[in-house]
């Protein structure tokens, strides 16, 4: 599969990163606008911290602009969501509910090790010179 797939890896990757950057920032969107069949959470400081990442940091990966850090800071937030919401609840993932806040978690943390990729937003701000 690597032979047949491989070289197209570069664009992958990007596509990969805008659509789940995207669904990201739209749980974000949720909390922040009640939009999307979301509750507004602005009067609990723990859904609105995690509506300003989950929209800001979700925007800026899909877009490639400092996906690195905004990925970083996005797989804490979902580490930290996973111990406070699922864990209690049970060990496994897939019995507590928090299959997506693991998935988001490291996938974030490729993204975070990865950077923006070709395709991005951060491409087009980055000296020739510095382009690999």
């Amino acid at each position: 599969m690597s032979k047949l797939l491989g070289r197209y890896a570069d664009r992958i990757y990007p596509a990969t990163r805008l659509v789940i950057g995207f669904l990201y920032a739209c749980h974000g969107a949720q909390k922040l606008f009640g939009v999307l069949g979301g509750a507004r959470e602005l009067h609990d400081p723990q859904g609105l911290l995690a509506g300003i990442i989950e929209f800001f940091g979700g925007s800026l990966i899909a877009l490639g602009l400092f996906a690195g850090i905004a990925a970083f800071i996005a797989s804490g937030e979902m580490a930290v969501a996973y111990f406070l919401a699922h864990a209690p609840h049970g060990f496994w993932p897939i019995r507590n509910g928090g299959e997506r806040a693991v998935f988001y978690c490291f996938f974030f943390l490729c993204v975070a090790a990865q950077g923006s990729g070709r395709f991005s937003l951060g491409s087009l701000f980055r000296p020739s010179w510095a382009k690999a």
